[in-house]
């Protein structure tokens, strides 16, 4: 990121790249007309919004029209491996330069713009500056002096302490150098550390400066006390910590800072794990046949519930912080009961390691499903085989149990550098998801980096996005005119569900109409610009939904553009609820708080059949036909659509789930009919529970529940498959998408 940071502010210095492209890598467009997708089999709906919004752009006019003119070119882009260096279709490629060729690789294969990012460092700086610099301490130390800290900037999971001992005795300072893990209290004591090792030319190393905040401006004060001419010239002083705005600046811009990061890949994790273990301990097990399997398989369990995190909501919802602890107490535990007990407890060690060890961790209850049926698969019976596989591909496999240690390492150097999504039990999609947030997230970091202050020209952009948006946000609903309508009845829990909604909607509406005035009365110097509304002027510059309004609106992922457009859809459904009477099917998505309107559907069963509503649970059904075609409302429950499904798609014909066509993300759900149904079993087969979330994300606050704020709901769809592979695949149903 940094890299290219450095190389684009040297063009924009040389005038080679206009502004209004620059924030168009950054934030994205608004598409200022409509036109249809003409590549729907294979071109997604967010990629041609995406494609219309650049085609505004001055320099790719008639981009939406070339498109369509070569329809086969741009294909080729899209299915190739290596799409940020193929050429672009017509005139294109002699048209654009290498700066603007990235925006088209952004709206067409977001997930390979990483590797476009790094071919353009490469080509304007030069191939040094996009390849991993080795922190060596050596080179750090020889670079250092006594009055500059050394900084060790870490990453969860990640401790640089063993690499600066064996580095302390290389330098024959073992023995002169004094340690702290800093906290509550240990102030007093690392003060007097340093002013004894000043003196006496000895290392200290303060360890966690992000769990002493209230300690950092004392630090600050000592290092900025420290006299260069008077202090010993071996003193040094070393610090780890976490990112932390309460860290001090000034000991960061004088100090060597070094980033540490954990090992990435299963291998390097296995790797890590074997490199520490020794001959004696894999043999001093009494039950050898089965403890070195075991002991594979524990270690590949814990490289793929680390590496699960990278692939976000499809691994975990939210990314835990296992770290080599959990998996050190699980050995320890599985040689003690393979010790103890005369058969392999195989629940037990579930058990410790699913539910208390790792599962400790754990705070979302789907997550917890999901480890403990990952866990399934390497603590079984089947692990003891000699010819047990782990992955379809057989490339991570047991192997024989009386091989040393160094014959486990060797089969270890064999495996792959980078994982693929089998082993995890995910789809193959699931890389171009990790792909494409790598992307979002390096932009969204380059957004948050840019400059504060607004030039002139900014302010006019500013004004006509303001401008777009007041023209399309309607009028707050007369609350009155809907109650008059739709009065409180004790029949029609729905009546009660729409007033809320629209008072909800109401409140959302007159927060946008008075922040969109403010700024604008701002922007034209008639009142002074707060910081609030700076806060906005550049949420709105950059193409993101302004804060004030996030805190008053439903959970979402889109960007301001598709924001907009996102919520007068929502309000068009209200209204046509309001002038046409309650809909035959219900655009979940469309809810505020949607929990509000299950409940009423539940509720409205319970007083018609008179049955008590705790009794009552949800039957499921999807229907093959689509929200069109539906004209009536069902006589128990209702419909519902507006769902997405990830990590998997809906097989309409066979009426199941099945597996993502490649490069397919998201796909619309079925119309789903909830059935309310008193004193009801769930099928214990042919089922998969699905949840369903609110955002993308999945992760929202944990609520008294258990479940996330996020979470709205479970349903069971039919399937052929077992539970635990779609599980694995962290199949979900989403309200809204991130487009």
């Amino acid at each position: 990121m940094f890299a290219f940071l450095l190389c684009a502010r040297i063009m924009m210095n040389e005038n080679k790249i206009d502004m209004t492209d620059w924030r168009y890598l950054l934030s994205g467009g608004m598409p200022v007309r409509e036109m249809t997708n003409p590549a729907v089999s294979w071109l997604s709906e967010r990629a041609w919004q995406d494609m219309l919004g650049l085609s505004a752009l001055d320099h790719f006019n008639n981009l939406a029209e070339s498109f369509t003119e070569h329809l086969q070119g741009f294909k080729r882009i899209f299915d190739s491996n290596q799409p940020h260096r193929e050429p672009l279709p017509g005139e294109w490629d002699t048209k654009l330069d290498s700066f603007q060729k990235l925006l088209v690789l952004r709206c067409l294969r977001a997930d390979c713009l990483v590797q476009g990012l790094q071919d353009f460092v490469s080509a304007q700086l030069g191939q040094r500056f996009v390849e991993p610099q080795t922190s060596d301490l050596s080179v750090v130390f020889a670079e250092s002096s006594p009055s500059t800290p050394l900084i060790f900037v870490l990453s969860p999971g990640t401790d640089p302490a063993a690499d600066l001992y064996k580095f302390a005795d290389v330098m024959q300072f073992s023995k002169k150098m004094r340690a702290i893990s800093l906290g509550q209290g240990q102030g007093p004591w690392a003060e007097m550390l340093l002013h004894s090792a000043l003196e006496e030319g000895q290392w200290v190393f303060f360890q966690n400066c992000h769990l002493a905040p209230s300690w950092m401006p004392s630090l600050e004060r000592l290092i900025e006390n420290i006299n260069p001419e008077k202090v010993h010239k071996d003193f040094r002083l070393w610090l780890t910590s976490l990112p932390s705005n309460k860290f001090p600046v000034s000991i960061l811009q004088n100090g060597s800072k070094m980033t540490i990061e954990p090992p990435k890949g299963i291998k390097a994790n296995l790797q890590k794990t074997y490199l520490r273990l020794t001959n004696d301990f894999i043999s001093s097990s009494t039950k050898v046949c089965s403890s070195s399997p075991l002991l594979l398989s524990l270690c590949l369990f814990h490289g793929i519930a680390l590496e699960r995190r990278k692939f976000g909501p499809l691994g975990f919802n939210i990314a835990y912080g296992f770290t080599d602890g959990d998996l050190n107490i699980c050995i320890s535990q599985l040689k003690m009961f393979l010790d103890e007990y005369q058969d392999v407890p195989y629940k037990v060690l579930k058990y410790t390691a699913g539910e208390i060890n790792y599962g400790g961790r754990i705070t979302d209850d789907w997550d917890r499903r999901c480890l403990l049926n990952v866990l399934e698969d390497f603590y079984c019976p089947a692990v003891l085989k000699e010819d047990h596989v782990y992955s379809s591909s057989g490339v991570y496999r047991q192997i024989d149990t009386n091989l040393d240690l160094k014959g486990y390492l060797a089969f270890i150097r064999g495996l792959p550098i980078n994982d693929t999504p089998e082993i995890f039990g995910l789809h193959d999609n699931a890389n171009i998801s990790f792909a494409q947030n790598e992307t979002f997230a390096l932009l969204g970091a380059v957004v948050r980096l840019q400059p504060r202050a607004v030039s002139a020209g900014g302010k006019t952009l500013e004004e006509e996005i303001v401008a777009g948006i007041v023209e399309k946000i309607p009028q707050p609903f007369s609350v009155q005119e809907v109650m008059e309508k739709y009065p409180f009845l004790y029949e029609e829990s729905m009546n009660t569900v729409l007033i809320q909604e629209v008072i909800r909607y109401n409140t959302l509406l007159e927060v946008i109409s008075q922040s969109l005035s403010d700024i604008v009365k701002a922007l034209k110097g008639l009142v002074v610009m707060s910081s609030q509304l700076e806060l906005m002027a550049n949420s709105l510059f950059n193409n993101v939904v302004p804060d004030m309004w996030k805190a008053n609106a439903y959970p979402s992922l889109k960007p301001l553009a598709s924001w907009v457009s996102d919520l007068l859809q929502r309000i068009s459904f209200l209204q046509r609820w309001i002038h046409d009477g309650i809909p035959p099917v219900f655009w979940i998505s469309g809810f505020f708080f949607p929990q509000a309107f299950l409940t009423g559907t539940l509720q409205n069963y319970a007083r018609r059949s008179g049955t008590s509503i705790d009794t009552i649970g949800f039957d499921f059904e999807v229907l093959v036909k689509s929200a069109s075609e539906i004209t009536e409302k069902p006589n128990a429950g209702c419909y519902i659509q507006g769902l997405f499904l990830e990590g998997a798609c809906w097989d309409n014909q066979a009426g199941q789930l099945m597996e993502s066509r490649p490069k397919e993300l998201h796909t619309e759900m079925s119309v789903i009919w909830l059935i309310p149904k008193p004193n009801r079993k769930a099928p214990t087969s042919g089922v998969y529970i699905c949840p369903i979330y609110k955002t993308l994300t999945r992760a929202g606050t944990l609520s008294t529940t258990g479940h996330s704020t996020n979470y709205v709901m479970a349903v069971e769809l039919p399937t052929d498959h077992s539970q635990k592979h779609w599980i694995k695949r962290g199949v979900a149903l989403i309200c809204a998408l991130d487009y």
